[in-house]
């Protein structure tokens, strides 16, 4: 089977997250929305997102395309399986998917050419970046049952205390003298992830492949921490998408982290304002900054951005792509992409600069910053210039 995972309105409200890729490859509970749906339905997948995306994440031909927004569930399953051609399924002015021939269209035109299917069950929508962290529980509840149906666990050592029996190890995984406890919510361990001495694990939590938790870190529930990254410290409701660094000690709670982001030794977030006010985080949409309904909210954290040490995040920050923070003080709750600086006022990150410094970072892990990601990022340093006021 074949699918196209198509952009909506979202992809604009999760800027800067999305700036970098299509809806569906936000990674909310171990996986990213498009790998779900590509297990579930056993199919190949091809996204339906931004023109200057299009050359990293293409489309295929496809007689399904589903909102790349919307997370899969059994009731959701079964409708898209009874879904007919030229049928498309919406919840009220949310397209969900719909079936065509072979030839691409957009939403817009399946729901003003098809014959509409009103679902009624419940689902998943995410379409604002702390809707991440708020469902990475749920998320991470089913896609643990997901990767782990019909498998056995590896065994760990028993150097480990293990309180729960909501634990699953893949081949490689390791970990030694650390506690893990499962009993508010799953704890898995993807192939070769490691958990260093002296760790404290609570679920749900999941640490994908070729990761590792560092010595006498402290992890809470409802945290993910993607491939390839190195995290330690205390974390809270996070989610680091992979081949990011959090390897020191600071706190970072109620968060989201993208790709190839370095946060700094005894850097920290806050998630509660001192008055414990409703949080407002930046919408690139509106151009101004939006209400999210939360009391906490922490950092949300796009591609390539990076801290230095002790660096301080307010209550709802948003750092855009290639931000590069540093100087002592709390920096302003949205900075922009491209940003260089801190408290004491910002610069603009050259593009030259910033493409040597990712050159340099995606070789530490012999990969390559080939001609593709370079024009994706140039497309991002001009469509974000009008935010970078300095």
């Amino acid at each position: 089977m074949t699918i196209n995972l198509f952009d909506d309105k979202s992809w604009q409200t999760l800027r800067p997250l999305t700036f970098t890729r299509p809806v569906a490859d936000l990674r909310i509970g171990i996986l990213t929305i498009a790998e779900k749906w590509a297990k579930y339905l056993n199919a190949e997948f091809g996204f339906l997102t931004q023109d200057y995306l299009q050359i990293k994440y293409p489309a295929l031909t496809a007689p399904l395309y589903i909102n790349g927004g919307v997370c899969p569930n059994k009731e959701l399953l079964a409708a898209i399986a009874d879904l007919k051609e030229a049928e498309v399924l919406i919840k009220a002015e949310l397209v969900i998917a719909y079936k065509i021939a072979e030839e691409i269209i957009s939403c817009d035109e399946a729901l003003s050419k098809f014959k509409a299917i009103e679902f009624i069950g419940d689902l998943t929508y995410i379409q604002f970046p702390e809707d991440i962290f708020k469902n990475n529980h749920n998320e991470l509840v089913l896609d643990f049952a997901l990767l782990t149906k019909g498998k056995t666990s590896a065994t760990l050592s028993n150097t480990n205390t293990f309180i729960g029996d909501q634990f699953f190890a893949e081949e490689g995984a390791s970990a030694e003298c650390s506690t893990f406890n499962s009993t508010a919510g799953p704890i898995y361990l993807g192939k070769n992830a490691q958990v260093w001495e002296g760790t404290h694990i609570r679920g749900s939590f999941a640490l994908c492949n070729n990761s590792q938790v560092k010595m006498g870190a402290k992890i809470y529930g409802q945290t993910t921490i993607g491939p390839y990254s190195r995290v330690g410290g205390e974390i809270n409701n996070a989610v680091i998408w992979g081949y990011s660094s959090k390897g020191h000690d600071g706190y970072l709670g109620n968060a989201v982290m993208g790709q190839w982001c370095n946060i700094g030794a005894d850097s920290n977030n806050s998630n509660l304002k001192n008055n414990y006010a409703e949080v407002r985080l930046w919408d690139y949409a509106q151009q101004s900054f939006r209400k999210t309904g939360l009391q906490f909210c922490g950092l949300i954290m796009a591609d390539h951005a990076k801290c230095a040490i002790n660096t301080m995040f307010n209550t709802g920050t948003v750092a855009g792509v290639s931000a590069n923070i540093f100087s002592s003080g709390f920096p302003r709750n949205f900075i922009p992409d491209f940003a260089w600086g801190g408290a004491h006022g910002f610069e603009v990150y050259s593009l030259n600069k910033m493409l040597a410094t990712a050159k340099l970072v995606l070789e530490r892990r012999n990969m390559v910053l080939d001609e593709i990601e370079i024009k994706i990022l140039t497309e991002i340093f001009e469509r974000t210039k009008e935010y970078r006021h300095f």
